[in-house]
């Protein structure tokens, strides 16, 4: 059995064959993560010791940064004691993953291809999350997929998904040809690491793209709820999407003062609206990002490319926070 100690001192042990991101969740540690399949990078750090690849593939990763030491640690286990150079979230201590049952209480299409699902749990067993997190839906056969919670917590305990459709796929067959008023679903979460920060920087940046806005609206209606965690700070929303149909919700934030920017990078005509996509979109409105702070919900390419183009541009690295949407069928 391996010690693993984070940069702040904190430790923690890894059995043989368990990952280190499984091991520190086991031991009441929360480890930065989002798709736990090694395709998003967000468990990335810095390891000093030996350890070993024994789930997924570390592709994500440049050449020079796994030649630097870095790793996943949602694909690697410990073969020795361990450094990283990374803290656990204490946030998150508390926020437990459990497996409930669940049922439809309301559906609607909100595009051609998006359809939210609002979902009921057993009135005495409601979730515990933070918003920006999300959850495992398993249906049919034990078919499991996730989706982001696109409400912070309710008085009602409902949870709301915003769901896209995917040709061909599995799940996609159901929300979309099968879906009916008080299905009996179960769900297991919440999951993820993505959620609100405490910083000091004046600039609260969010990109999405496509259904990414539904951990961003969650993370809204919290500060709806209490504005005095951004007061003075300015906050800006970029949304992407191809076309004009894809922006399918406004904000309603009440006295909360947002900078929402819809974002297409296929417009049809009669858009007058901004065009491209949103990282260059956030680049030409010349935010200060060196006292900045953002939060990317969305595409794969979107948030390694807007990462990529932040950092040079100025964003300290540790300030970028994603949740990529990993696709399946």
């Amino acid at each position: 059995m391996s010690t693993i100690t984070l940069s702040n001192q904190k430790t923690f042990h890894c059995e043989p064959g368990v990952t280190l991101l499984d091991s520190a969740k086991k031991h009441g540690m929360a480890l930065e993560y989002s798709c736990r399949s090694g395709r998003c990078g967000v468990c990335k750090s810095h390891a000093a010791g030996e350890t070993e690849v024994i789930r997924h593939d570390e592709s994500v990763l440049t050449v020079d940064e796994l030649a630097s030491g870095y790793i996943l640690t949602c694909c690697r286990t410990a073969l020795g004691n361990v450094c990283l150079d990374i803290e656990d979230l204490s946030q998150f201590a508390d926020i437990n993953s459990r497996t409930l049952p669940c049922r439809v209480d309301s559906f609607k299409r909100l595009a051609d291809d998006v359809v939210e699902v609002i979902l009921r749990l057993p009135p005495k067993d409601p979730l515990n999350y933070l918003p920006g997190q999300y959850v495992d839906i398993i249906g049919k056969g034990g078919v499991r997929r996730s989706y982001s919670l696109a409400n912070a917590p309710r008085s009602d305990g409902r949870l709301e998904l915003q769901i896209r459709q995917v040709p061909g796929g599995v799940m996609s067959q159901y929300w979309f040809e099968e879906l009916g008023p008080n299905d009996l679903l179960r769900l297991e979460g919440p999951q993820g690491t993505f959620a609100l920060r405490n910083t000091s920087t004046s600039n609260l940046i969010f990109l999405a793209t496509g259904t990414g806005i539904a951990p961003v609206k969650a993370i809204l209606e919290q500060l709806k709820a209490d504005p005095e965690q951004v007061a003075n700070k300015r906050i800006w929303v970029y949304w992407g999407g191809r076309h004009a149909t894809d922006i399918y919700w406004q904000p309603e934030l009440g006295a909360l003062a947002v900078n929402f920017i819809p974002v297409l990078s296929r417009p049809d005509g009669g858009w007058s609206g901004r065009t491209g996509y949103v990282q260059d979109v956030l680049e030409h409105d010349g935010v200060d990002l060196a006292d900045s702070v953002v939060y990317a919900c969305g595409s794969e390419h979107m948030i390694h490319s807007a990462k990529e183009k932040l950092v040079t541009l100025g964003l300290p690295h540790k300030n970028f926070y994603s949740d990529a949407f990993v696709s399946s069928n």
